[in-house]
């Protein structure tokens, strides 16, 4: 049996177990040979995806929603539209919030969580011995799929930030600048889960992903990787290319599923908050929601 996904909860400064979605299914899927003959046959080939995308934007998928916020305490204070506005799960999926539950840090040298989430941070990714287990490294060529692109974030730092089912998926600007060219990079859709990083952490460069570049005065140049994952082959961009943005504004939303963002700064480019990476150093995701400060520009 895998031991349980414990994190740090930034609010109550506590480590936690995480509620899984789907628990169950991702124990099998990952932990014995028919499983990962399933997730060979129905999950690389994204035909569960696909399905459950299909399933999920069903009318009668409605009536999951209210079990669904109970079962895992959602504050429905906190969305921009009443509960029975939403025709689907997915509609609900990607709800927006009101803007008051998620203000922004307006200091201009920092850079913010881009999506609620569980987070891990690394200020040197040449230095890091593992990740979820020890050897675990990031191949940053095979994620960019370029060894050039990579090249100016061998010595940079990373923040990777996992998205649950449970948590808000519309993610958002880290930094203010200038967003490029979005690059689509095909490829599966395992799960990000830590029950199946634990097991591959390659999943990250062999999964769908967009790759954008932020140019940002403060920040330099800010690699941001969005990565689909099990049921989430929908990647919504509602930000347009080569156009300038302030940190916070939104970036675009994920269908439903777990999913993650790679956020990427150049070398001695930022001076990652001193709490999330001792936490992160020490093996464990922290839980921030967007708009709160993950660090400071080194020269500011």
């Amino acid at each position: 049996m895998e031991p349980e996904i414990i994190f740090h909860n930034k609010y109550s400064g506590k480590l936690e177990a995480e509620k899984v979605y789907g628990e169950k299914w991702l124990r099998f899927i990952y932990g014995n040979f028919i499983g990962k003959l399933c997730l060979w046959v129905l999950v690389r080939r994204k035909i569960f995806s696909k399905w459950y995308g299909w399933k999920m934007n069903r009318k009668n998928s409605r009536s999951k929603i209210l079990p669904f916020i109970k079962k895992f305490g959602l504050d429905t204070a906190e969305f921009a539209e009443d509960v029975s506005t939403f025709a689907t799960f997915n509609e609900f999926f990607f709800r927006r919030l009101n803007s008051s539950s998620r203000p922004i840090s307006n200091e201009s040298n920092t850079a913010i969580f881009p999506a609620d989430g569980r987070h891990l941070a690394f200020d040197d990714l040449s230095k890091v011995k593992g990740v979820f287990v020890k050897g675990q490294r990031f191949n940053l060529e095979k994620l960019f799929g370029s060894e050039e692109l990579a090249a100016p974030y061998q010595k940079g730092s990373l923040v990777l930030s996992r998205l649950c089912p449970t948590d808000y998926h519309r993610f958002h600007f880290p930094v203010s600048g200038r967003m490029g060219k979005v690059s689509l990079i095909n490829g599966g859709l395992y799960s990000v889960n830590p029950i199946a990083l634990r097991k591959n952490l390659s999943i990250f460069w062999e999964n769908k992903r967009y790759l954008t570049f932020v140019d940002s005065q403060q920040l330099g140049r800010v690699a941001i990787f969005l990565v689909g994952a099990t049921c989430v082959g929908s990647v919504h961009l509602t930000a347009q290319e080569n156009h300038s943005y302030e940190k916070g504004d939104e970036l675009g939303y994920f269908s439903f599923g777990g999913s993650s963002l790679i956020t990427l700064f150049s070398e001695n480019m930022i001076k990652l908050d001193h709490d999330l990476s001792v936490t992160s150093s020490n093996g464990y995701e922290t839980y921030v929601k967007m708009g709160e400060a993950l660090g400071k520009s080194s020269f500011s």
